[in-house]
């Protein structure tokens, strides 16, 4: 095979200080911008890289300067808009204070999340940005903590390790948006979520997302405020693919106690349990009333449009990746972030009447007046 027809060798520093006349050693000082080194021999080596079309060894480099400029980011799943607005605001921010991210994705798998910390740490990233799949198996993260290597959590906390996160109260608004749903008469309100857990929910039981077992908490607390019990049965887990999202919200508004009004943990949930009301013959909000966590665009697009909980995710991302890069400058952290979430109210919630019957449309027009 000829030379234009081989793999082009790549470009080495020693090359680059050939082309400049200079030593390898004064060479690598001007491409890493580190030690002592002429204004004159820096001009001749960055001119030579150029010439070469010289790229970095990132591995190398952050073996002789000790960064890396890489930041890790771990989430749950990427295919849900919720993190992919936060990813979205950590890589912006990332890239205007000059470093690139690595993104995991570990599908809410704990041992995936151990394995994904454990391969960034080796591709010697400068910290850390986690979703933790589990507020109760943090060793991980522990180790992390206790390693000083810059951490910050996104969207859930991790147990009782004091770590800067960025998350909402989730207690508060899902605790104002039962409110909202018990005021509309609604009593056998159903939750659906992807959580995995190995048997049905019951009051008490330890639950890996600190972020479910919030909202779950904020619902029961409205139920107790109203002096209700609280649905235990229609708190429904494990909806973790499309047939179990149909399955589950098809249990729920069946039935002679069934569910007059669900909640959506997430979007990719709400589009399942609303093809399954649709499948059943049930309109929104005259046979079941819905809400759901997070607001994008075609919640708005929907007939009626969804009422949803508003989260400033993107905000969230920021936050994240500006306070992980404080510390990896060494800077003292900036005062604690706070983050409000905005129960959105559009068309998807009716009042339910006492008998148990759906609501005919003159209901539904007189509360939206």
């Amino acid at each position: 095979m000829n030379g234009e027809g081989a793999r082009r060798r790549d470009v080495t520093v020693a090359d680059v200080a050939k082309a400049a006349k200079v030593s390898k050693a004064q060479a690598a000082r001007a491409l890493g911008n580190y030690g002592a080194v002429s204004d004159e021999v820096r001009e001749r080596v960055l001119a030579a890289a150029e010439e070469l079309s010289y790229r970095p060894n990132e591995l190398a480099r952050s073996m002789n300067t000790g960064k890396s400029h890489t930041i890790g980011v771990v989430v749950g799943d990427i295919e849900n808009p919720h993190f992919g607005l936060a990813t979205r605001g950590i890589t912006d921010t990332a890239k205007k204070a000059g470093y690139n991210v690595i993104l995991v994705n570990t599908d809410e798998d704990q041992a995936a999340e151990v394995d994904a910390v454990r391969v960034l740490l080796d591709k010697r990233v400068d910290g850390l940005i986690v979703a933790p799949a589990s507020s109760v198996d943090t060793e991980h993260l522990q180790e992390v903590h206790r390693s000083g290597r810059p951490l910050v959590f996104i969207d859930r906390t991790a147990g009782d390790l004091q770590v800067e996160t960025m998350a909402v109260d989730m207690a508060r608004i899902s605790r104002e948006a039962t409110q909202y749903l018990l005021d509309a008469g609604h009593r056998r309100i159903a939750f659906i979520s992807t959580l995995t857990t190995d048997a049905p929910y019951t009051a008490g039981m330890p639950l890996e997302s600190s972020q479910i077992a919030d909202r779950l908490a904020g619902m029961r607390q409205a139920f107790l405020e109203a002096g209700l019990d609280f649905p235990e049965d229609l708190v429904r887990l494990n909806a973790g693919d499309a047939d179990s999202i149909r399955s589950i919200t098809r249990e729920v508004l069946r039935g002679p106690d069934h569910a007059t009004a669900v909640v959506a943990s997430d979007g990719l949930i709400a589009l399942g349990v609303v093809e399954a009301i649709q499948e059943l013959g049930l309109s929104i909000p005259a046979d079941v009333s819905f809400l759901m966590y997070d607001d994008f665009a075609w919640t708005r697009l929907t007939t009626p449009p969804l009422t949803v909980i508003a989260q400033p995710v993107y905000n969230m991302g920021v936050a994240a990746a500006k306070a992980l890069i404080r510390q990896m400058e060494g800077l003292p952290p900036a005062a604690p972030a706070q983050f409000t979430a905005t129960l959105v109210r559009r068309g998807s919630v009716g009042p339910r009447r006492p008998d148990g019957q759906p609501t005919t449309k003159e209901d539904l027009a007189a509360t939206l007046n």
